[in-house]
């Protein structure tokens, strides 16, 4: 839409909002489920999330651990005694039975933080404004050549966090990795499932351009995005839009936007409400909430957040770029640093496996799994002791990976007859063998070809059955054919 040399004499300045749905087993004011993927539309309501009069709502005291939790996780500084309230944001929608939000003005949960991650081999930091709970709205649904909408409450009730970043991004690449960093806490903490897919955690973008050294422009908000990717060309899109717009003289209206996956494009939806638009006013049916240092520093415990993990691996030695692998995949993530806090030097060993063949296993045999730290950790003292070859140590994991019951691996290998032969005895007789059998790649080897070792080692692994350890078995041909 506009050429490279235009785009660079305007910066682009973003802000993300995100609606986290915490990961309760009830609703934030009622009892009903929270988990609406596969139910049928208006199953899960009751009179509190539907908004029958006379109804009262109760706080679910787990969203607000979970909220606090996530809060903590994103380096949140709590006093010692966080005040806190619910406020009712008033707008019509169909969707809205009371017609009003329940939600979190100017006493928020999360009442300041930062996040840190690497975008483009550099450590950015955005800045958390603040962070709210708040009740969701219902869902409406627009059937396909019909002239009416219909309305599903099931997800009326379920627990947000909404977390309102500083506008720090200057970049679509830098706001897609900020989302993929919320996606980690928001799952490390424990805090969320952060499933995209069904809308467990949604993106909207704040972007605005300007010329550098003139003030920020007017911005637009691009609603309920659900993927990294959007976010990034969301950011892509409406930057050039905008540039496109200023060039010709337009102004940039504020506005709230919506994104259209076929066309891979925005477009508008109505003007964008100020906040005295929404008429805030405490809810009068919530008491305020006075939370002690206590519960607050409790939150905090974590085993293991993103960044401590990057850490650990680049002391083990272990790429950025393959690192990012294993911090995308948070149970994966804990179990390389339980085996890690173990014994740190089978962290390649164990970093392997759950980067390539465990991540495979688990998309065509299913999540479930039976390994633990120990069990990595054995497999790869076997190997590393020369009892198992890597090739063997896979079959015996993929074995151990669906064992319900503690299993031995020794005892499993010697069943399986996996265990490597490395007596150096018995090799070396078959050693001599192969080099009695084999005089023309003998010969090779001797005239420089050192390809023809390959051969040999080959012709004694046969000779084993497979069981031979192949570097002993190296060693035993070269002492022999370097004489």
């Amino acid at each position: 839409m506009t050429k490279p040399s235009l785009a660079s004499q305007y910066e682009v300045v973003i802000g993300i909002e995100c609606h986290v749905q915490l990961a309760t087993k009830s609703k934030l004011f009622c009892a009903c489920d929270n988990d609406s993927r596969t139910a049928e539309p208006n199953t899960l309501i009751c009179e509190i999330c539907t908004g029958q009069p006379g109804a009262l709502p109760v706080l679910n005291k787990r969203a607000v651990e979970l909220a606090l939790r996530l809060g903590k996780a994103l380096n949140a500084e709590y006093p010692p005694n966080l005040h806190t309230k619910f406020d009712r944001k008033n707008y019509f929608y169909p969707d809205l039975p009371m017609g009003y939000q329940i939600t979190q003005f100017d006493e928020p949960i999360v009442p300041n933080g930062w996040v840190e991650f690497p975008v483009a081999s550099n450590i950015k930091r955005v800045g958390i404004t603040r962070a709210h709970l708040e009740a969701d709205a219902g869902k409406l649904t627009h059937p396909d050549g019909k002239d009416y909408s219909l309305v599903d409450l099931n997800r009326s009730g379920t627990p947000l966090l909404e977390i309102v970043s500083e506008p720090d991004m200057r970049s679509a690449a830098e706001a897609k990795a900020y989302a993929q960093e919320l996606h980690n806490l928001a799952r490390y903490s424990g805090a969320s499932d952060a499933n995209l897919y069904y809308g467990n955690m949604r993106f909207d973008v704040n972007v605005s351009v300007h010329q550098p050294g003139t003030p920020f422009g007017t911005r637009t908000e691009t609603k309920n995005l659900n993927s990294f990717r959007n976010v990034e060309r969301a950011v892509e899109y409406e930057t050039e839009r905008q540039i496109a717009a200023l060039e010709k003289g337009d102004q940039i209206r504020q506005e709230t936007r919506g994104w259209n996956e076929a066309k891979q494009q925005t477009y508008a939806m109505r003007s964008k409400e100020d906040a005295d638009e929404y008429r805030y006013f405490p809810e009068p049916d919530l008491p305020p909430l006075v939370i002690p240092k206590a519960m607050t520093d409790d939150a905090g415990q974590f085993d293991i957040l993103p960044n401590q993990l990057r850490g650990l691996l680049k002391d083990a030695g272990i790429a950025e770029g393959s690192a990012q692998v294993l911090v995308g995949e948070p149970e994966f993530a804990r179990l390389w640093h339980d085996a890690y806090k173990l014994e740190p030097k089978h962290t390649r060993f164990v970093f392997t496996w759950l980067t390539g063949p465990e991540l495979s296993l688990r998309e065509s045999h299913g999540p479930e799994s039976h390994l633990t730290a120990t069990i990595l950790n054995t497999v790869a003292q076997m190997v590393a002791n020369g009892e198992l070859s890597s090739t063997n140590a896979r079959e015996l994991l993929t074995k151990l990976r669906n064992e319900p019951h503690p299993t031995d691996p020794h005892d499993l290998a010697r069943d399986m007859n996996l265990i490597q032969q490395s007596n150096e005895d018995e090799l070396s007789k078959i050693v001599d063998e192969v080099i009695a059998q084999n005089e023309s790649a003998v010969a090779d080897y001797r005239s420089g070809n050192t390809r023809a070792l390959g051969a040999l080692v080959g012709a004694a692994m046969k000779a084993t059955l497979g069981k031979g350890n192949p570097p002993l078995i190296t060693k035993l041909l070269k002492a022999r054919l370097d004489k």
